[in-house]
């Protein structure tokens, strides 16, 4: 069935048992969320060890982080692997295939950012 027949016959959408009644509605259920896209865009550049998102990602608690990282894992969006078996454990996190498939809209995302930061607001630099 192409795009233009699925408008016309305005399907639901199902994803994780979630029923959702657009394609933006579907999609916001996966990515939306304060911290969802922002772990994301850090992943794009490659694979992270947990305390560098915490130290990249000033504001996030380490609770949100955690959780937001097992859902994005569970949504097939990141591969968390584990190097050690004892404490402190190592721990890394990749973008899976399914992952960079987002990564020209949360680029474009990170532009549109940068453009309202400059006509809507103002950058702060900290020294």
């Amino acid at each position: 069935m192409d795009r233009k027949e699925l408008f016309e016959k305005k399907p639901k959408i199902k994803i994780n048992d979630k029923i959702s009644w657009c394609p933006t509605s579907a999609a916001m259920e996966l990515i939306g969320g304060k911290w969802k896209s922002v772990i994301l865009t850090h992943l794009i550049s490659g694979t992270k060890r947990y305390n560098e998102l915490r130290k990249e990602i000033p504001g996030i608690t380490e609770r949100t982080l955690s959780l937001q990282l097992k859902q994005l894992e569970e949504d097939g969006f990141v591969v968390r692997k584990v190097f050690t078996k004892k404490p402190p454990l190592r721990v890394e996190y990749t973008l899976t295939e399914f992952g960079f498939t987002l990564s020209p809209i949360l680029n474009s995302i990170v532009e549109w950012g940068l453009m309202a930061a400059e006509t809507k607001g103002e950058f702060i630099f900290e020294e």
